[in-house]
């Protein structure tokens, strides 16, 4: 990674460029506090300025969280360079902003992203000046922050829901980085006797919202999501958490509203909610290098998934059918498959069903339900593969070597294995060169034809794709999947 040069940071943060949030913080000694470059406070001198390239480089050089521009609430960091160590930093630090390292051990970790773990080590430490172990307790301390200021969450159960392992553990490690116990933060803060969670996740700009709510709103799961009125609600079952949740956008942030149920589980859902939105990605560079393809609509993501296996199954039931057909078969599939829970919501009833249960289904009760029976077949072969651990549909790891595995299974050729990770496995540059929506927006027929074509789009494909869908004037039987 290459180091951050001083002279633009401070340009940046002299103009307060929401473009840098996320790409550097600053260190004040003055005050010793640190700060986003979108901070509204006035701007320091820059003799007095030190730029960290994660909130974690600032911490451990003895610096504390601005309290006015919540550094918690930056978008991801996105690593500019898409050479493999840029890349696996990146991957990396944002399984360990998941909460990854309070699931996992080091050595787990390091296998999922499929590298040793000496090699895991390295690499952070040299992208961010700070072991994996200290980047995961930044994110754990800044997690913890963030429910201290916007819940009324008991402080023991705030403890175990970041990630720390007890209670006085959190309260020492608390007063050590911040100099100030949890119970102090809390008094300085205005809360209200709620029976939800509201959490703040930033994002770079621009952000094209209202598009990427009509993708999801043609391919809901009937029973487990909606979109109402500009936001996205949707039944969440996360381990032994359930509950639900809603998201609505404003200019600078995603407000997530969750039901109390999933505090435990909040790092988990508020990673899953990062992902189905695509919430890491930087829609300037990546313009920049689709060119042309993105003028029409600035900020367009990739649309990811909240659990992996739900879109996977959305997807083999809408291979060849119209959009609607296929919300068809996903809804009795749902009501037939998926646990009924109560939310405060008439358009949410069921949870997703899982790998688990699906597994346990026979092939006649799905071909039952209308589904053709090879494709009956080929879920209940991704369901096995799942539950049995054979096949992992979350990001992460050997991207070539799950889309081998995917199109080893009978039903899914190479579309349904490119959209998938597209989507599940939230890989950048998957690109279903066979979609009929793709060869129409680009009036090309040859398989080569387009795949020589989408070369100049590479390590971007995946929004190339999806600046491709928009650009159809189509009806549903003519709608991407």
């Amino acid at each position: 990674m290459e180091p951050l040069d001083a002279n633009a940071c401070y340009q940046a943060l002299c103009t307060h460029d929401a473009r840098f949030d996320g790409v550097f913080f600053v260190g004040v000694r003055s005050t010793g506090i640190y700060c986003r470059p979108v901070c509204p406070a006035k701007t320091p001198k820059e003799e007095n300025c030190t730029f960290y390239p994660h909130a974690a480089s600032a911490e451990q050089a003895g610096f504390r969280p601005c309290l006015r521009c919540r550094p918690e609430l930056a978008p991801g960091n996105t690593i500019a360079s898409v050479d493999a160590f840029a890349e696996l930093a990146r991957r990396a630090a944002s399984r360990i902003e998941d909460g990854a390292l309070s699931e996992k051990s080091m050595t787990e970790l390091a296998e999922e992203l499929g590298v040793s773990e000496r090699h895991l080590r390295r690499v952070v430490v040299s992208a961010f000046g700070v072991s994996p172990i200290a980047l995961a307790q930044t994110q754990h301390l800044l997690l913890a922050k963030r429910l201290l200021t916007d819940t009324h969450l008991p402080i023991t159960q705030i403890a175990f829901a970041s990630g720390f392992a007890s209670v006085r553990r959190f309260n020492h490690v608390f007063q050590e980085r911040y100099r100030l116990t949890p119970t102090d933060l809390r008094r300085n803060t205005n809360r209200t006797e709620v029976e939800t969670l509201t959490v703040s996740l930033g994002f770079h700009q621009p952000f094209a919202w209202s598009e990427l709510l009509a993708f999801l709103s043609h391919r809901t799961l009937v029973g487990v999501e909606a979109v109402l009125d500009q936001t996205y609600c949707r039944t969440v079952q996360i381990g032994e958490h359930t509950g639900w949740l809603k998201v609505a956008a404003t200019e600078q942030t995603l407000q997530v509203t969750l039901s109390h149920s999933l505090a435990l589980a909040l790092p988990q859902t508020l990673a899953r909610v990062k992902r189905l939105f695509d919430l890491t990605a930087d829609p300037l560079p990546i313009a920049t290098h689709l060119g042309a393809l993105a003028e029409n609509c600035p900020g367009l993501r990739v649309p990811g998934a909240f659990h992996g296996f739900e879109t996977a199954v959305r997807a083999i039931l809408g291979q060849q059918v119209s959009v609607k057909a296929a919300t068809t078969l996903a809804s009795r599939f749902v009501a037939a498959l998926g646990e009924p829970i109560a939310t405060p919501f008439t358009a949410l009833t069921h949870l997703s069903p899982t790998a688990e249960r699906v597994a346990q289904t026979s092939k006649h009760e799905l071909i039952a339900l209308g589904i053709l029976e090879s494709r009956a077949t080929a879920i209940l072969t991704l369901a096995q593969a799942v539950s049995e651990g054979r096949l992992n549909l979350e990001p992460g790891g050997n991207i070539p070597e799950k889309l081998a595995q995917l199109q080893a299974l009978p039903g899914i050729g190479e579309w349904t294995a490119q959209y998938i990770a597209m989507r599940a496995l939230a890989w950048p540059d998957a690109f279903p060169h066979t979609d009929l929506g793709v060869k129409k927006a680009l009036g090309l027929t040859t398989p080569k034809a387009i795949l020589t074509h989408a070369e100049r789009w590479q390590p971007w494909r995946a929004y190339a794709v999806m600046h491709l869908w928009r650009s159809l004037e189509t009806n549903d039987t003519e709608k991407p999947l």
